[in-house]
């Protein structure tokens, strides 16, 4: 898409396709970031807990916008991008736990799209990160990325 037709993109729902957050992938995120607290990685002391189950760090359901960006294929994608990066978040809230071997899926909506200066370019996309079987999300994100063409 041309920055014209990202502008009138804005406002359109799109949604990614499912992802399964496995007990590896979970471990893995501990590992990479050292909270290896037992709710995520104990799978027996985790049975004992409210979840039932271990379950995915909020910082891993975050994590995955890329992932879930990536495997959303109507998602608005500007043209000619070289690069793209993270500029930060306006809200993020974890509404609820994503039980490892539980698949997700990102509900998004391009909510704002700018031209910074000449190439450079800023949107924000708002994610509802979805727990199929669940009535309640597990996270909602407002995201801002910058690409430059």
């Amino acid at each position: 898409m041309n920055a014209d037709e990202m502008k009138a993109a804005i406002g359109k729902e799109s949604v990614s396709e499912w992802v399964e957050v496995t007990q590896e992938m979970i471990n893995k995120f501990a590992d990479a970031t050292g909270d290896h607290q037992f709710i995520h990685i104990d799978p027996e002391r985790a049975k004992q807990t409210p979840f039932g189950t271990t379950i995915a760090h909020g910082f891993l359901t975050l994590s995955l916008l890329p992932l879930l960006s990536a495997k959303n294929p109507d998602m608005p994608r500007l043209d000619g991008v070289k690069m793209g990066v993270n500029y930060g978040g306006n809200k993020v809230r974890f509404l609820a736990p994503v039980p490892s071997g539980s698949r997700v899926r990102g509900r998004s909506k391009l909510t704002e799209f700018d031209e910074k200066r000449p190439g450079q370019y800023q949107f924000t996309t708002e994610t509802t990160i979805e727990i199929e079987g669940s009535e309640k999300p597990a996270m909602i994100a407002e995201w801002i990325t910058q690409v430059f063409t």
